[in-house]
Formats: structure tokens, C-alpha cells, sequence
């Protein structure tokens, strides 16, 4: 990876793609400079060139010429991702799909829909409530769905409807040399050959790119519920969490905040939850079984210490405490001008969470470096933020350091390096100590016959 040269664009390569692509191929500086970065801290790398696609056709097309020529391509959705994955380090093109965001099937009665990979996660649901249903799966930024297929996300309603794993039925993908492939059927089981979506799904544009979705959708809960509870200790809470879900309670979304992610969501969001590691929960159902659930928890929390317990059913509270969590990336950002966030993203099994975060909170503790720890608990999956000053570009490095000592730590208690935010460039090593090198030694395999090239999103995921 380290001898590749950046690719730019010969004027004969120009010509050809703009005679194709029109005014829908860009060098612009302001859209190459879009393009050249993400939500992570890595610095920005511009592309050669941008084009927009607007069908798999289109694709298919863009990724045989570059096929032919040895041009790289990175597919492009919303930029939302945190590992630097839409980041064209080897310049070529970054191939945006946002205007491929059409609704293309919603079939009711399977509690299925369709849609094109630039689709976003917010809007398609807008388009669902109309029909009292929701797409579940709910990572907080309005990316695409087909970013969101990309990194395998998941986020606060894993618990209880599992990620993009489970709810990823079908695909269309084109290959590196612009083939077309199907995977999938629009059913509930199958165990037809190989499982060709699930290996799409995370490999983060590195082995096709998905241009089409069939999704699972769910019907909107009769009533939802929220509730609040805080305790004295970061260990007590998050030993609650994980109990909770080994208890087999109904609970919707679990989510852990320490001090430091409370006041910035205070600041940020207006609100003024005391400063003490605080569980939100929701809670999904009908008018009893909600009640019943949030009274079971209650229960549970206060053998861990929990106190000050808020349950609500106003859906104008609900809402805003969970828009003041989604807001924790952002109101970092903002409650910190200038600075960058990185955000790194771990999972270990039930039994070692409190462990886990224990262990995070004192790496971080003996830094230099604000941080906050919150987090998916309820799935045993959690998240540090670290700020960091741009202008000092050698705080990265110290950063990666830190990260890499906590993943080692977490890949000791049979942890993962993450658990949806993907490898991108930043985990490159941890995935070998994670996975171990004959295990990424088979991925090397898989990426050799499906990209022989290596031009499908090159210098992520895997060293070739």
C-alpha cells in the first residue's frame, strides 16, 4: 500500500468521461474538496474527479472504463463515516451516488421496501410513517442506506432489531469490472449457496458497490416510551445495562452516557440532566406492556444503585432526549470550536462490558485528552470521543496510540475493534490482531478474485 502512486486523470481519460457524463462529471475545487473528506480526523484528500450517477447502469459503466484503465473509485454517499473511508488516498474517482435516492418498491404486506443506494435513512423514513411503518436501523447521522450497508452500521435500536446485517434482505452490486451481480431474495430465510449479501455488507466499498436495497421494515409501535435513571458510578450503570439484557427485558434502545457526555448534551441541547453517568432507555409496545417494561427496569436499576428513575410517555420528551443523544457527536464539535472528533467504536460480550469500559476510562484518564464514553450498552457496544486540535496534527498519532491500546485491550476480552463504524484506514492493524493474519489472509483471497485490480475503495480494510 505504502509504494502506490496517486492516480490522476490523463486529458484523453478526461474527455471520455465527460463525453459520457456531461456536467455530472466535476473537477471543481469546492466539490473535489466535498468529496475529499469525511466525519473522521483524517486529513482531507481530494480526488482527480467526481461523477454522479443516477442508475446501477450508470455505475456499471464508470466502473468498466475504470476497470480498464487501472483508475481507482470510492464510492461516495452522504460522508458520514468516522474511518476515513470515502477518502480517495489514491486519488482517481470518488463516485457519488446521493441522486440515486428513489424509493423504488414498498410492499406493505411483507414488510419490505426497495430503494437505490444514495436513498437517506431520515427521508425514507419519512416516506414509510405514511403507511405506519419504520425502517429500524438507526445510526444516528442521516447517511444512505448504502453507506450504511457499506460499514455494516447499526446504532441505538440494535437491541432489540438487530443492524444492517439482519435487515438487509437483497442487493444489487456491481463488481469492479462492471458486472452486475443480484444477492439475496426477498425473503425471511434462505439458504441458497453462498451468503453473497452478508459479504458485501461491511466490506466498505472495497469489494462492489451496492446500488440497490431490499430492506426489512417493521410496523410503528403502538406507544413508545422513554425513561431516565442515573447512578453514582460509571461501573454501576453500565453493569445495569448489560443486566438488563440478560434478564431478557423488552427494552427498544439502552444507551449509556458518562459526566462528560451529560454536560455536553446540556450545553448543546439546552437540557439540564444532572451531571451523574445516566441510562436512557425506550421502550416499544402497547400502553401495558411499555409500562410493565419501564417498571421491570426500574426495578433491576436500583439493584445497581440507581436512583432519581424518569419515565415518560410524551412523545415530545421522548423526542428530545433522544435527539439530545444522537446530537453527542455534533455537540462535542460545538461545544468545542475548531477541533476534530474522533470517535472510536468497540464491543465486547455482556460479561466483560463494565469490565471494558473500565479499562477505556483509565487509558484515557492518563492522557492529555478531553474524552467522552457512551454508548449502545445494551448490545455491549461502546464509544470514546477524543477531541483533538487540527492545528497540531501530531495529536493524531498520540491518539492512535491511545485507541490502539484500548482495541488490543478490548480484542484481549474477546472484543472487537468495532462494532459498526468499520475499519476503513484507521483499524487496518487492529482487523490482523483481531482476525489474525491467516483469517486476513483468506479476506486478501476474497479481494484478489473480486478486485483483481484494486481499484474498488483501495488502501481500506486490508493491506494489498
Amino acid at each position: 500500500m505504502a509504494t502506490r502512486q496517486r492516480v490522476e486523470l490523463s486529458s484523453e481519460q478526461i474527455a471520455a468521461f465527460k463525453s459520457i457524463f456531461q456536467d455530472r462529471f466535476v473537477t471543481t475545487e469546492s466539490v473535489l474538496d466535498e468529496h475529499g473528506r469525511d466525519e473522521s480526523a483524517f486529513p482531507p484528500v481530494m480526488p482527480s474527479a467526481v461523477i454522479y450517477a443516477t442508475s446501477t447502469e450508470e455505475v456499471s459503466q464508470v466502473m468498466k472504463m475504470c476497470f480498464e484503465q487501472s483508475i481507482p473509485v470510492v464510492p461516495f454517499g452522504a460522508g458520514t463515516s468516522l474511518e476515513g473511508h470515502v477518502l480517495p488516498i489514491f486519488g482517481g474517482i470518488s463516485l457519488d451516488i446521493s441522486m440515486m435516492n428513489k424509493i423504488l418498491d414498498l410492499t406493505p404486506e411483507d414488510l419490505l421496501v426497495r430503494v437505490q443506494g444514495g436513498a437517506r435513512r431520515v427521508a425514507l423514513n419519512e416516506k414509510l410513517a405514511n403507511s405506519g411503518l419504520f425502517f429500524s436501523v438507526d445510526p444516528g447521522a442521516d447517511a444512505t442506506l448504502g453507506g450504511m450497508a457499506s460499514t455494516g452500521a447499526s446504532g441505538t435500536t440494535t437491541v432489540k432489531y438487530g443492524s444492517m446485517r439482519e435487515n438487509v434482505l437483497a442487493m444489487t452490486v456491481v463488481m469492479s469490472d462492471g458486472t452486475v451481480i443480484n444477492t439475496g431474495r426477498p425473503t425471511r430465510k434462505l439458504s441458497a449457496g453462498y451468503d453473497l449479501t452478508r459479504l458485501i455488507i461491511g466490506s466498505e466499498g472495497t469489494l462492489g458497490i451496492i446500488t440497490e436495497l431490499t430492506l426489512r421494515i417493521f410496523g410503528i409501535p403502538e406507544k413508545m416510551s422513554a425513561a431516565v435513571v442515573r447512578f453514582e458510578s460509571l461501573e454501576d450503570g453500565v453493569k445495569a445495562a448489560a443486566n438488563i439484557v440478560q434478564m431478557g427485558t423488552n427494552i427498544a434502545r439502552c444507551e449509556f452516557l458518562d459526566i462528560a457526555s451529560v454536560e455536553s448534551v446540556n450545553k448543546h441541547s439546552n437540557l439540564n440532566l444532572p451531571l451523574k453517568p445516566t441510562l436512557f432507555f425506550e421502550f416499544h409496545g402497547s400502553q401495558v406492556s411499555v409500562e410493565n417494561d419501564a417498571q421491570i427496569v426500574k426495578e433491576i436499576v436500583s439493584e445497581f444503585n440507581g436512583f432519581d428513575f424518569e419515565w415518560t410517555s410524551d412523545e415530545s420528551s421522548r423526542r428530545k432526549l433522544w435527539q439530545a443523544r444522537h446530537d453527542l457527536y455534533w455537540s462535542n464539535l460545538h461545544n468545542n470550536p475548531g477541533k476534530r472528533v474522533v470517535s472510536t467504536d468497540m464491543a465486547v460480550p455482556l460479561s466483560q462490558l463494565a469490565k471494558a469500559v473500565d479499562t477505556c476510562e483509565k487509558i484515557l484518564s492518563e492522557s492529555r485528552f478531553k474524552f467522552c464514553i457512551f454508548g449502545h450498552v445494551a448490545d455491549g457496544n461502546f464509544h470514546c470521543t477524543i477531541i483533538t486540535d487540527p492545528k497540531f496534527p501530531e495529536e493524531l498519532q498520540e491518539i492512535r496510540d491511545l485507541t490502539h491500546m484500548m482495541t488490543s485491550a478490548i480484542i484481549a476480552m474477546d472484543g472487537t475493534c468495532t462494532g459498526e463504524h468499520g475499519i476503513g484506514l484507521g483499524k487496518i492493524d487492529a482487523l490482523v490482531e483481531e482476525a489474525g493474519q491467516t483469517g486476513v489472509d483468506t479476506m486478501i483471497k476474497i479481494k484478489n478474485v473480486l478486485d483483481p485490480k484494486n481499484i474498488l475503495n483501495p488502501g481500506k480494510v486490508l493491506k494489498v
